[in-house]
């Protein structure tokens, strides 16, 4: 085991070669950041605990590259070209410089990857758990800001990729989900481990949505949230939800999951709103881009929590929406 560097040492080696333009070399207090022309900023902020959001022996790589897909995934629901991040990083006291290597390897290669560069941050210890906070600037321009409250009556509404995965994952990673097979339990495994924030989608809800929000808590809780807060409800066609293959076979091994799929979270997904006119465009430019979509309801007008439907039109009872902190 290598001597740990200090403070300033540690910001040297690890984090200043991952240093944006903005980020001034990590020698100053602030970053200096400059929007492109005629864009507006968004700022995204989320913590994760070691223990609460990962497993304390997950690879570092994996922890630091979840840290920052969970912001980039917020500021894709938004339509937000990424800017760069701070990182606050709160280390246990018995971190090594070879976790911190490893750590920092994988935060390196998502940030060249997403374009993302860090601009600052800060770093401290605790005798409590790793702790990390991100925050993430994106930038968008004017009046394509896709705004939770957006939603209007008449709106249909998408979800991205596939959901559960992330909560079947971690089923499996504590030993409780069905038996798999293993091409299946790697999957599951994996969308829990590292989300996969959609950017490539972001241009495409800039143009053509007009609400947007991801789903890290839980599918039916982030809509019901989503709806409430644009002041409309809406019905949505539960058996639309769209599952992925390894999703479906631990659903066929224990059908009481299926509520689990819909409420677990982790998913980091995006739920967007988008005219009924524009559907055709929008549909056609996700494709383009990628990124599957599944229409699974319509926004309408009236207050109270949305309807959700199997295909016989029985209304789906869920003893809870979404996973909650408090």
């Amino acid at each position: 085991m290598s001597e740990r560097p200090g403070e300033d040492d540690l910001i040297a080696r690890f984090f200043a070669p991952l240093a944006g333009p903005a980020g001034l070399g990590l020698k100053d207090d602030v970053a200096l950041v400059e929007p492109p022309p005629g864009r507006d900023l968004v700022v995204t902020t989320d913590a994760l605990v070691g223990g609460v959001h990962f497993f304390v022996d997950d690879p570092p790589g994996a922890i630091a590259r979840k840290a920052l897909r969970v912001n980039l995934s917020d500021l894709a629901a938004k339509g937000a070209e990424p800017l760069g991040f701070t990182l606050g990083l709160v280390l246990p006291d018995d971190w090594t410089a070879e976790w911190l290597a490893a750590f920092a390897a994988g935060l390196g290669d998502d940030a060249a990857a997403y374009r993302c560069p860090l601009i600052g941050g800060d770093t401290v210890r605790t005798s409590g758990p790793l702790t990390l906070s991100i925050a993430a600037l994106g930038a968008v321009a004017p009046g394509s800001f896709a705004a939770r409250g957006g939603v209007r009556a008449g709106d249909r509404l998408y979800v991205t990729g596939t959901i559960g995965d992330a909560a079947f994952g971690l089923l499996q990673r504590t030993g409780k989900g069905p038996a798999l097979g293993e091409a299946d339990r790697r999957w599951l495994l994996d969308r829990y481990l590292l989300p996969q924030p959609r950017l490539a989608l972001a241009p495409v809800v800039a143009r053509f949505a007009s609400g947007g929000m991801d789903v890290s808590d839980g599918f039916v809780g982030d809509l019901t949230k989503m709806l409430r807060v644009s002041g409309v409800t809406a019905k949505i066609e539960m058996t639309r939800l769209p599952l992925s293959p390894a999703a479906s076979a631990a659903i066929a091994a224990d059908p009481s999951l299926f509520p689990l799929a819909a409420t677990g979270g982790d998913d980091y997904e995006l739920i967007l709103a988008v005219p009924a006119a524009a559907t055709a465009g929008f549909e056609a430019a996700a494709a383009t881009a990628g990124v599957a979509v599944t229409a699974i309801g319509e926004a309408m007008a009236g207050e109270g929590a949305p309807r959700f439907v199997d295909q016989e039109g029985r209304t789906f009872k869920f003893a809870r929406g979404s996973f909650s902190h408090f």
